[in-house]
């Protein structure tokens, strides 16, 4: 019966959006910066946002899917954007996959205890919201999720990065993630580790010139 169970919600949440194979998923991620990749993403004005969370391709791979990550983010307290509407140029990321830079996949934001509308506070308060980049390509297919996590102020203050918004926004995801959450139900158990040494300390490359701790949290999520 549990392996029944287990087949229909992976047919549930899976559909087409499932882009790497089963068998390839042999680690946790690969540091993109061996294949020619970065941790910081191309925001356009000449720095990167860091890749400061990562959900590990070891997870449940219900979760690295398109449809398991969305309802996954809404377990965790973040959605897809205002009436689907969004602000801005989607920014690129070269995970060291083969794949080069490539866009976002998606951007999630905090949804206020309310996934249908709950997006649209933050966009007009502020509040946390993250970007994603799959690295599936030939050359190091970990289907590990890459999020650019920060914290951001409200529309009066033009949406700019709160002054400690990356390591704050990383730490707010993680402690809304990590433990057991659920949506539509589907329950999670989330475990996290801390990486340091992929990311620089400081503001050096940084986009808008604020300084981050180094630290990348390394999420396992686990359908239970």
């Amino acid at each position: 019966m549990a392996t029944l169970r287990k087949a229909l919600l992976t047919f549930a949440l899976c559909g087409t959006a499932l882009t790497f194979p089963l068998g390839k998923r042999t680690a946790e991620f690969f540091d993109p910066r061996d294949g020619g990749g970065s941790m910081l993403d191309n925001a356009g004005s000449g720095g990167g946002e860091p890749l400061n969370v990562i959900i590990s391709g070891l997870s449940s791979f219900e979760v690295l899917t398109d449809d398991g990550l969305l309802n996954y983010a809404r377990a965790i307290g973040f959605s897809t954007e205002c009436f689907g509407v969004h602000i801005g140029d989607p920014q690129t990321a070269n995970l060291g996959d083969g794949n080069g830079a490539l866009p976002q996949t998606v951007e999630l934001r905090q949804d206020y205890g309310d996934s249908d509308v709950g997006t649209c506070l933050e966009s007009l308060i502020g509040g946390n919201h993250f970007r994603v980049f799959r690295q599936d390509g030939p050359n190091a297919n970990s289907g590990a999720l890459f999020l650019a996590v920060s914290h951001e102020e409200s529309v009066a203050d033009s949406h700019t990065i709160s002054s400690d918004g990356y390591n704050q926004g990383r730490d707010q995801l993680v402690q809304n993630a990590v433990g057991q959450t659920s949506f539509n139900g589907v329950n999670y158990s989330t475990t996290m580790r801390t990486i340091d040494g992929l990311l620089p300390i400081g503001a050096t490359g940084i986009n808008h010139g604020i300084a981050i701790d180094g630290s990348v949290t390394l999420l396992t999520v686990n359908i239970v």
